[in-house]
């Protein structure tokens, strides 16, 4: 196959790497001995529950040899799954993920420092040219004849040529280069080994040479002897009891697991026992994965059956909403054959599955009880919650404690619990905004009512709060009410404002039929005291945000919505239409009230030209 280039994402993923993280060199060592744990967990998975592999004797292990003859020399191998060609080409020449691109976007500016990128990105494998000018990968597919060696220096691509080996597994050979070199240490990468991976689930061996000396004077010799030692504990951690278990050491192995630098925001470890018998360890990062919002995100969570690794690759293991949750799923129920397929179908996966999930919202629900603590968890998680309310029926009361809202009479975050302990005695409703932007909703008329009746609002800003706050509809007994809906102000109402309405009446008349076909209706307006006039929408019919967010998803096809335009009864402005003739300014004046209106909600004029011409009439008049 011989010399072949990397593709161009590769290509510079590597420049990008070898002369920013220079810093956090020591992660290549973590990420190989992941990569060969998990070799080892597919293999071990393959000889218990595929019959072509089962005379495969199976003696798991990882090891680093120093190579004291030709220093700047390092191997890390295992007896795993191994590659093939192809598997090679895959894995070691391309990156096959779209989050690539991404990666590449983050790593600049002050992120550009960032290793954390690293494992978010599962690009971890190409941290080896930080400390290596030259690395050579030998490897042999478990089951096939043929083994493969790749070479590259990391710069002008790599090669690819057929190689006989042994046995199946794989063998990474680093050449060093000069910030590498401090890795060429016993004590060194036994340091780091325990740090990152003491809870790899295989026994990890160094092998290096020990030098000692005998005797005295003149008669002292060195003595050199190879030696190999196991440098981990080699247990799974998730199956130990919490009192054996430090934060140190729940730390790490989430680091191991993760690539995450960071230490974890929250950690929950679970053993269920009784009808069925399983394992959790989830663990929430600080920041939110780079591609939660992809459609091909990664999955965190790794299935085990007894200790067997099964896949790291189902989303069905957690609700979509939850694809944030890092860890491990052990169960002692599921037959070690599991198909993705009858995963999906599985009795036993779907209670694991139902337990997790409320294990996880309990647990949340408890960390909220922390402030400061809960808020940070807010600005990453937020999002995700939400959709949970939409999609998660059954545990719609649990997420609707758990999320949090801006609001017009509290700084930072609220929930649907504080708003309704602030709601007044009379209070009927929960009073919400929708939009794209927050400072354009804390001003929008639309609130002036209810800043005059002392009436708290729910401020959502974010765009999929659009289709998640309305079917909320209620929250302990009182209705979620949309300010931008025509029936918001009813239960406000007073005799005075229904007096207003039959006084305006035949301006409202004349008002609509200047519009025409331009709006639905227009009223009078209870809910204004400073704006002229705003616009709503009816009960049924979407808002104006939403109607551009449908758009944007490609429902380009759909009913034009109207809008219902409120007038102010006591704006200087409407009582001056109230006492005019002249039909063109009043035509003219209904244009610029609802122009103007649907500006304020962000809705583009249709026709600015014509707009600025009837503005320009108008102000002729009044000067």
């Amino acid at each position: 196959m011989g010399k072949k280039k990397f593709k161009t994402e590769v290509d510079q993923l590597l420049h990008l790497l070898i002369h920013s993280l220079y810093s956090h060199s020591e992660i290549f060592l973590r990420e190989l001995i992941s990569n060969s744990s998990d070799a080892l967990d597919k293999l071990k998975y393959l000889t218990v529950a595929d019959e072509n592999y089962k005379n495969i004797t199976f003696d798991p292990r990882i090891d680093i040899v120093i190579d004291e003859e030709n220093h700047k020399v390092l191997t890390i191998s295992d007896n795993g799954i191994g590659m093939n060609d192809k598997d090679l080409e895959e894995s070691l020449g391309t990156i096959a993920r779209s989050g690539t691109k991404n990666f590449l976007s983050q790593m600049s500016g002050d992120k550009v420092k960032d290793s954390n990128l690293i494992g978010q990105f599962g690009v971890g494998f190409y941290s080896i040219f930080m400390v290596a000018d030259k690395v050579e990968v030998l490897t042999r597919k478990a089951g096939e004849e043929k083994g493969w060696s790749w070479t590259s220096d990391g710069k002008s691509g790599y090669t690819l040529v057929e190689k006989e080996m042994e046995s199946h597994g794989t063998k990474v050979i680093l050449h060093l280069n000069e910030k590498g070199s401090e890795y060429d240490n016993r004590w060194q990468l036994e340091q780091i080994t325990k740090k990152y991976s003491n809870h790899i689930a295989f026994p990890i061996f160094l092998h290096y040479e020990s030098k000692s000396f005998e005797g005295e004077g003149d008669d002292r010799k060195e003595i050199k002897e190879n030696k190999i030692e196991q440098i981990n504990s080699a247990s799974a951690l998730w199956k130990k009891s919490k009192s054996e278990l430090s934060d140190e050491d729940y730390n790490e192995f989430y680091k191991t697991i993760t690539g995450d630098n960071d230490e974890p925001m929250l950690k929950m470890h679970t053993r269920a026992e009784g009808t069925l018998e399983y394992t959790t360890l989830f663990y929430i990062p600080k920041k939110a994965p780079m591609d939660m919002f992809y459609a091909d995100y990664k999955p965190g969570v790794k299935l085990y059956v007894r200790r067997v690794f099964i896949t790291d690759d189902e989303k069905e293991l957690l609700p979509t909403y939850l694809r944030f949750i890092k860890g491990i799923i052990d169960s002692e129920d599921l037959p070690l054959n599991v198909s993705r397929e009858l995963l999906q179908q599985n009795k036993i996966m779907t209670n694991i599955k139902n337990g997790s999930v409320k294990k996880i919202l309990s647990e949340l629900k408890n960390f909220s009880k922390d402030k400061e603590k809960y808020t940070e968890f807010i600005q990453q998680y937020n999002r995700p919650l939400k959709e949970g309310v939409y999609s998660d029926f059954a545990n719609k009361d649990e997420l609707l404690e758990l999320v949090r809202y801006k609001s017009t009479k509290v700084d930072g975050w609220t929930s649907l619990a504080e708003y309704k302990d602030r709601m007044q005695i009379d209070q009927k409703g929960i009073y919400f905004i929708t939009g794209d932007n927050e400072k354009m909703l804390r001003n929008s008329p639309l609130l002036e009512a209810y800043k005059s009746k002392d009436i708290e609002v729910l401020i959502m800003d974010d765009e999929i709060d659009e289709i998640v706050a309305p079917m909320i509809n209620m929250y302990k007994e009182s209705e979620l009410k949309a300010v931008n809906k025509s029936g918001s102000m009813d239960d406000l109402k007073t005799e005075e404002d229904e007096k207003k309405e039959t006084e305006i009446k035949p301006l409202l008349e004349k008002i609509k039929a200047a519009l025409g076909e331009d709006v639905k209706d227009v009223v009078a307006s209870s809910r204004l005291h400073e704006s002229p006039s705003c616009v709503v929408v009816d009960e049924n019919d979407p808002t104006a945000q939403m109607q551009q967010m449908l758009r944007s998803m490609g429902q380009t096809e759909m009913p034009e919505v109207k809008p219902i335009l409120e007038i102010n009864p006591d704006h200087e402005i409407v009582k001056k239409l109230e006492s005019t003739s002249d039909d063109e300014l009043i035509n003219d004046a209904s244009r610029l009230l609802l122009d103007q209106a649907l500006m304020v909600e962000g809705v583009p004029l249709k026709d600015p030209a014509e707009f600025a011409r009837r503005l320009n009439r108008v102000m002729s008049k009044a000067l």
